[in-house]
């Protein structure tokens, strides 16, 4: 059902855990699945510096979350705000169809966190 690169991101995911200094924290979840998922972003001078996840969820999930931190790292908000799923899922190399939204999931947390940092 997985390929080799969602696998190995579920199995050795990248950023997981809370980020102390974040001052920019996104929470979003899917009511249908029961995945929530919550970005930690650290932004100065306009760029994320860095990016952690909490994700808790089936293995697309916590796999979209993973490279979507990595993705933003380093990206100023701007180039932050137009990562897709879309790009997400090619990041992973595709995803089973059932599991698109887990992908739609990591660009709403980019875009809460973001919205919430600018308030």
């Amino acid at each position: 059902m997985y390929n080799d690169k969602v696998l190995n991101e579920f199995s050795c995911p990248k950023n997981a855990g809370e980020l102390k200094d974040a001052n920019a924290v996104g929470q979003v979840g899917n009511a249908s699945c029961g995945d929530i998922m919550k970005m930690y972003l650290k932004i100065e001078d306009g760029v994320v510096k860095d990016a952690k996840f909490q994700t808790f969820g089936c293995a697309a999930a916590i796999a979209t979350s993973s490279v979507a931190t990595e993705m933003i790292k380093g990206k100023t908000v701007e180039d932050a705000l137009k990562i897709t799923n879309k790009q997400v899922v090619e990041e992973l190399q595709g995803l089973p169809p059932q599991k698109i939204h887990c992908s739609v999931l990591a660009e709403e947390a980019i875009k809460e966190a973001i919205r919430n940092y600018k308030k």
